[in-house]
């Protein structure tokens, strides 16, 4: 099978980068999943959230299971990858992703979240693993006089799908979008709470409602009035989405798909001169015989190189699952006239760009510096603009000037570049490690790291953040008058875990009865997570020193038998 995609003499090599940026382009939509969030909890709310909608934490772990899938069908892949080609894994990629996104979608219609989880998470996530690895081995081969720069352009697309991605779901989400049946203002109704429900009378029947005030319509997907809406009329028109972007993921990915070639055995560009290739990395790479796969699994380097991948991802990662809410989290009280819904939206899409710029400027420069040197720059630096999110966030409390959130975008956007350059130019530093032989099959078993920072990075974030927001929820209450605590939410304070459980009270409802001069605490909600960040960056540069080159007793000699 894999012989049928051997490519003539005369083939031109540049054609392969297209058809892996385009692949790469459609699975990198994943990294604009924080798009779908503010939507997704509030599906039966749809102007908010209601009592049975589903949380943050619970959309956000679909991203997570995705990242997981992402790694675990990468280690399969990756072997799999070189015995059938990455014609075939290319095709297996656009059925799981595209077909993922189809089920995923019908679980937000019936609002059953095992079925999204099933869709987009696990059947999404081997979508996204196979079409991950599927072009890195094969531009490695294409382009063995410029290894990083091979890899920054497999995997740039990944980096760059949300450039596309963002706006197209933004726009499919309002095209689809549906209002929800409006009652009028809370003045003219008659408004009931029981187990921390609202609920209003309307000509003799009891409709569930959510109330919405003057901090709600902030986040509203498409502005409507404030007031009083019947819980589970009208749609967000994300299970729409889901569904359009599948089939069209399945039909680019197919396409780019057939046309994958890989080179003849013995193959070399013109004027290639091995010698004179990785000066930089002298310190790590090795011209001598490759490392089979399974011995590659028995060296220190490869659990290194796991440490560093593993830990820079989970920083990045984290951030990148939740990225438009901790926008609106940290800005949006405090600077409404200029972080907007789409100002958001868009703050997503420039990660994307900056991610994509990230996985071919690293992982070309690390050409010249070293992939060392280079990994040096993403934990020391990145260690110090982690800080800073948190020190812009409580200075924006209580100053909020455009300064902090100038800091903040860019601070983030350099994270992001290093969190792209990570990604690009780990299977570099693996061929430099292990050579070229099986660098597909080694690189897929490494990207389990991406498994296990799927699950760090998101968990640190929303658990931390969710701890905050319930402390701030219990400081903010007892703050208020419990007169009009009563009045605004229809029970006395001695409720208010069940009607915090029930989303009827919220930061946002707090703080319009608070005291005058109460300061949001909504900013800081993630200053203890940009922390432990900090901490996992530390660890990862004490991997990236300890490295050193691999024992010759590791290396596959000629006459050896050939690890399939």
């Amino acid at each position: 099978m894999k012989d049928r995609i051997v490519a003539a003499p005369d083939f031109n090599r540049w054609k392969m980068p297209a058809v892996s940026v385009a692949i790469h382009l459609c699975i990198g939509s994943v990294y604009s999943w924080s798009i779908f969030n503010p939507a997704l909890v509030k599906e039966l709310g749809v102007v908010t959230s209601a009592a049975d909608d589903w949380n943050t934490n619970s959309v956000v772990w679909v991203f997570s299971v995705a990242i997981v899938f992402l790694g675990l069908s990468a280690a399969v892949g990756g072997k799999w990858l070189e015995d059938v080609g990455p014609r075939f894994v290319g095709i297996g990629a656009a059925c799981f992703w595209g077909g993922g996104c189809v089920v995923g979608g019908d679980g937000i219609y019936f609002h059953q979240l095992w079925l999204v989880y099933l869709g987009y998470g696990v059947m999404g996530g081997c979508g996204l693993g196979l079409g991950y690895v599927s072009p890195v081995s094969t531009l490695i081969r294409w382009f063995p006089d410029r290894r990083g720069m091979a890899t920054g352009m497999a995997i740039m697309g990944f980096g760059g799908g949300a450039i596309i991605g963002a706006p197209l779901k933004e726009h499919l989400i309002r095209f689809f979008y549906e209002s929800p049946q409006y009652l009028g203002t809370v003045e003219v109704l008659t408004l009931i709470t029981e187990r921390g429900r609202r609920f209003a009378e309307v000509a003799g029947q009891m409709l569930e409602v959510v109330v919405v005030g003057p901090q709600d319509t902030f986040n509203m997907i498409v502005p409507e009035n404030e007031g009083v809406y019947v819980v589970g009329t009208g749609g967000t028109g994300v299970a729409e989405t889901f569904l359009v972007l599948g089939i069209v993921y399945f039909l680019i990915m197919i396409v780019a798909s057939l046309s994958f070639r890989v080179p003849a055995e013995g193959w070399r560009p013109s004027g290639y001169n091995e010698n004179k290739i990785g000066d930089a990395n002298a310190s790590t790479r090795d011209p001598g015989p490759d490392v089979l796969v399974d011995q590659a699994l028995k060296t220190p380097q490869f659990y290194l190189l796991w440490v560093i991948l593993c830990f820079n991802v989970a920083a990045g990662i984290g951030l990148i699952g939740l990225a438009k809410t901790i926008m609106t989290d940290i800005f949006g009280s405090s600077l409404q006239s200029i972080v907007t819904p789409a100002f958001a939206a868009t703050y997503v899409l420039m990660i994307s760009v900056f991610n994509m710029i990230g996985r071919f400027l690293w992982a070309s420069g690390s050409d010249y510096i070293g992939r060392r040197a280079t990994y040096f720059c993403f934990f020391g630096l990145g260690a110090i603009l982690y800080m800073s999110i948190p020190f812009a966030a409580n200075q924006v409390s209580v100053n909020p000037a455009v300064a902090w959130l100038i800091m903040f975008y860019a601070a983030t956007m350099l994270i992001f570049t290093m969190y792209g350059g990570g990604f690009a130019t780990i299977p570099a530093y693996l061929s430099d490690f292990f050579g070229t032989m099986h660098v597909g099959a080694i690189h897929g078993r490494l990207l389990t790291a991406w498994s296990v920072a799927g699950i760090i990075g998101p968990f640190v974030v929303t658990y931390l953040r969710d701890v905050s927001i319930n402390n701030a929820i219990n400081n903010l209450a007892y703050k208020v008058n419990p007169v009009d605590f009563a009045s605004t939410f229809g029970a006395p304070i001695s409720e208010l875990k069940q009607l915090a459980k029930a989303k009827t009270v919220t930061i946002a409802k707090l703080m319009e009865i608070a005291p005058p001069g109460t300061v949001d605490p909504t900013p800081s909600v993630y200053n203890a997570a940009m922390y432990v960040m900090v901490a996992l960056l530390v660890v990862a540069l004490f991997a990236n020193f300890m490295l050193r080159p691999v024992k010759e007793k590791y290396r596959h000699k000629k006459g050896d038998a050939e690890n399939k």
